[in-house]
């Protein structure tokens, strides 16, 4: 089995509108969906990705006000890593500058990154990266020559780090490519949330909340690939859900040995299922058993609202 790289990362925040202003209006995302949590439909889930949401660039979010602060740490995705073309990091650098937004620069494995955290705690991180097309979603000051790509990868803090290298490696199908360090690298086949590094030495372990990644999902190309998958992985010794229909995915979960919740995804349908392209993210979306409770979840769930219209689709 190979997965060919990340699917999407889903984490929890704090105040959505924080959330949708951080991830819209500084870092240039688009808000593709704004739904509910399916298990949850007391809460929103935002999602956030290029202009279509494609896999690969798609962050997505579980907003719960006033929850209780969580701790990055063991058996957790320490840090979310953001691709942009060749050449734009000085342009990041002086949009978080600008921002207040405080950034330490990195250099790893040859390559120089920004590290910062979003409003609510999560570590971040942008790299430039030749592969991968460029967004098409512009806004404000951020043209298609400096915005997020997408991933460009994950860090992953695991309790276990060589069982969770052998998932990656043995049963995964993601290459070692290097080792620095405290870290080593692995790489998928695609050319955008391809690649994956794995922390050698423990931070301590990692309480679930505010600031702090929930799952990683993995792409797959359909519904019978996805039952390979549900099949294959519990001869490794992995216990796997039952296939849960996300409505712009079908998605299984296990967790692998080090702790890390991951989740096998699958590409489409996409985002496009229920509502136009052109209007992704403008309305709140329901599954079908919620429809009937439209107007209470309305009433319940807060406002939220993208702070200036300043968005261009090409």
């Amino acid at each position: 089995m190979q997965s060919v790289g990340i699917h999407h990362i889903t984490a929890i925040v704090g105040d959505p509108q924080e959330n949708v202003h951080f991830y819209s209006e500084i870092l240039g995302l688009r808000l593709v969906k704004k739904t509910v949590n399916f298990d949850d439909p007391g809460t929103y889930h935002l999602y956030f990705g290029d202009e279509a949401g494609h896999p690969g660039t798609i962050i997505t979010f579980f907003p719960w006000i006033n929850a209780y602060k969580g701790r990055i740490g063991d058996g957790q995705v320490g840090v979310t890593a953001y691709a942009v073309p060749e050449g734009a990091l000085s342009f990041w650098k002086n949009r978080l500058t600008q921002n207040d937004i405080h950034f330490d620069t990195v250099v790893r494995f040859e390559e120089e990154s920004i590290l910062f955290n979003d409003p609510h705690g999560l570590i971040l991180e942008i790299v430039e990266r030749k592969e991968g097309k460029k967004s098409e979603w512009e806004m404000d000051d951020i043209s298609t020559d400096v915005a997020i790509k997408g991933f460009a990868g994950a860090t992953l803090f695991s309790g276990a780090p060589n069982k969770t290298m052998n998932l990656l490696e043995e049963h995964m199908g993601l290459e070692k490519v290097g080792e620095e360090g405290e870290y080593i690298r692995y790489r998928s086949i695609a050319d955008i949330g391809n690649v994956i590094d794995i922390k050698l030495t423990t931070t301590g372990r990692g309480s679930m909340g505010v600031g702090t990644v929930h799952h990683i999902a993995w792409r797959t190309k359909d519904d019978n690939e996805q039952l390979e998958w549900q099949k294959y992985l519990p001869t490794a010794g992995y216990q796997v859900t039952p296939v849960q229909d996300r409505n712009y995915f079908n998605a299984v979960y296990f967790r692998e040995f080090g702790g890390i919740l991951f989740e096998i995804a699958t590409d489409p349908p996409g985002f496009a299922i229920d509502e136009p392209k052109e209007q992704l993210g403008e309305h709140l979306m329901l599954p079908a058993r919620y429809e009937g409770y439209r107007q209470q979840l309305e009433a319940t769930l807060p406002p939220i609202h993208i702070e200036k219209n300043r968005r261009n689709e090409k």
